[in-house]
């Protein structure tokens, strides 16, 4: 029987002529991932073991999280991360003025490439699959075993087919993609199973599109979320990965779960609703919901062709005077380039407020907490009772293009509300 482009990845580095779903394997790491949260507990297991990285090199260290530190916790939880750094001559560590969100960051310095494995101490690590490698999400303990040894294990993950066909309409990105297939599965659609996109409407996808896909997988349950490499990859890679790296593609006669279809011509601007990013609807038809702020960032959509759409919008346009409007470019690179192209001024003089890159709001750390009865439309990844604050908050998830026409409206809105 053929493989998926999963169980190949997983096969080759377990050095077997092939896997199956529900098999326990032991495979090398190509990279391994942690931020100022999850690398602590990771470090202090790690030293425990009592043996010396596996690979300086293999490593990635972002404090992005509650950094630039937001107090004395998060000042010493970062500074065990950079003394660990030091200590251990790790190549990949991303100081503050370096640094950005983590899986913004990491495919723009060319740190993922196909066919590899990368396993980070953050769930959203499936983010890379959006390039055609293996990544996924692992607990602290798994990281500080990895760096020890640059080995870990898995469960072959049975696979979901996702088949995109045609072409996205005006307003219509990956965020919407996602959400829109959480919607028809589920949260827990895709439990413990890789979601393998495909179909000739991925051609249609940029690859911001495809990473705001895979990053989501998780949230539909997902084990990874993968991507073919196309033509659009390779151009993506060519000037940011120098290794070499394999391509994988699926066998014809792979064995998958079941298929999904989605139709990109009939996709329309929709948010998720609390608490689940399940409640899917059209923003269009969601009623007169007001709210009192806006996020336009994160690892899901804080990259340039995020900022250009929500610039697009709010270009001339003013922020609600009732509503707080935060936008967190997703790296430094982004960040200047968006001040070269105008959108930072675009969105200060539209009455936003914009950030260093920073993880803060969508975990509810700092930089835009929610009050209790206070309303956010965010282009985060998770709207869960209390995410971005008091418990009786309220998060409505949406790409940048709802989120910023939201901002100059004061309710959830339609890009077309607002700009033509």
């Amino acid at each position: 029987m053929g493989m998926t482009m999963t169980e190949k990845i997983l096969a080759r580095h377990a050095g077997q002529a092939a896997v199956v779903p529900g098999q326990l394997i032991r495979c090398r790491v190509d990279l391994i991932l942690g931020n100022d949260i999850t690398a602590p507990p990771a470090i202090q297991e790690f030293e425990r073991i009592g043996r010396p990285v596996f690979d300086p090199s293999k490593i990635a260290l972002v404090p992005d999280h509650f950094a630039p530190n937001k107090d004395i916790k998060s000042a010493q939880m970062c500074k065990t991360v950079r003394e660990f750094a030091a200590k251990h001559g790790i190549t990949h560590y991303f100081e503050v003025g370096r640094m950005g969100i983590e899986h913004v960051l990491l495919p723009e310095v060319g740190l993922v490439a196909p066919g590899e494995v990368i396993i980070g101490a953050d769930s959203h690590t499936c983010t890379y699959g959006a390039l055609g490698a293996f990544a996924t999400g692992v607990g602290s303990t798994d990281m500080a075993a990895a760096m020890a040894t640059g080995e870990t294990w898995f469960k072959v993950p049975p696979s979901i087919r996702v088949e995109l066909r045609g072409q996205l309409p005006r307003w219509v990105g990956g965020k919407d993609v996602v959400l829109t297939l959480i919607g028809m599965i589920g949260v827990d659609g895709a439990r413990y199973q890789s979601l393998e996109f495909c179909g000739e409407g991925v051609a249609a996808l940029t690859i911001a599109d495809r990473l705001t896909i895979a990053n989501m997988a998780i949230e539909a349950g997902a084990k990874n979320g993968i991507f073919p490499v196309d033509d659009a990859t390779i151009r993506y890679l060519a000037a940011r990965v120098e290794r070499d790296y394999e391509v994988v593609s699926p066998d014809a006669d792979a064995s998958y779960v079941r298929t999904v279809v989605i139709n990109l011509d009939d996709l329309e601007p929709v948010v998720a609703l609390p608490h689940l990013p399940e409640n899917v609807r059209p923003a269009a038809e969601v009623g007169d919901i007001v709210i009192d702020q806006v996020v336009i960032g994160s690892c899901t959509n804080g990259r340039l062709e995020d900022l250009a759409q929500a610039a697009a919008i709010l270009e001339g346009k003013t922020v609600h005077p009732r509503v707080r409007a935060i936008v967190i470019p997703g790296s430094q690179t982004v960040y200047l380039e968006a001040m070269q192209r105008g959108y930072i001024e675009t969105f200060i003089r539209a009455g936003a407020v914009v950030s260093t890159p920073t993880c803060g709001p969508c975990l509810g750390g700092y930089m835009g907490i929610l009050a209790a009865g206070e309303r956010a439309v965010a282009t985060t990844n998770r709207n869960f009772r209390g995410r971005m604050g008091h418990v009786d908050s309220e998060v409505y998830l949406a790409g940048p293009a709802v989120a910023a026409a939201s901002a100059v409206l004061g309710r959830i809105a339609a890009p077309w509300e607002v700009a033509q």
